[in-house]
């Protein structure tokens, strides 16, 4: 059974940093497309980052140069670092993996990032 659990959100002023984590459970990390995506109130979930087994990675445009998306492969983990946050990076942040060839689409239960002015 696939299960992605998210950790690391928090409360946090504007500028600092959080960095959130997501473990893969199910054997389908090596195989899957690891991305975070965000849903603030009131509106769609958005796609933050995504990076694909080869490495290839893509970023929202609102976040480039302050987020950075890493995978630690023996641990089955995708991390999102979170740096200079501003307000409008308040949302509940959501992880997602696609395994190659269209198996599946699976999420994690999110986690809430808010950031103060």
């Amino acid at each position: 059974q696939v299960q992605l659990v998210e950790s690391g959100g928090g409360l946090v002023q504007a500028g600092e940093s959080l960095r959130l984590s997501c473990v893969v459970f199910g054997g389908i990390f090596s195989r899957a497309t690891m991305g975070w995506y965000r849903q603030a109130p009131g509106k769609q979930r958005d796609m933050v980052a995504r990076i694909t087994r080869g490495g290839s990675i893509n970023y929202a445009d609102s976040v480039k140069g302050r987020f950075a998306i890493s995978t630690d492969v023996s641990k089955n983990t995708v991390y999102l670092q979170m740096n200079s946050l501003k307000p409008e990076d308040t949302a509940v942040y959501y992880c997602n993996a696609q395994p190659l060839g269209g198996t599946g689409n699976y999420w994690g239960q999110g986690t809430q990032v808010t950031v103060s002015s």
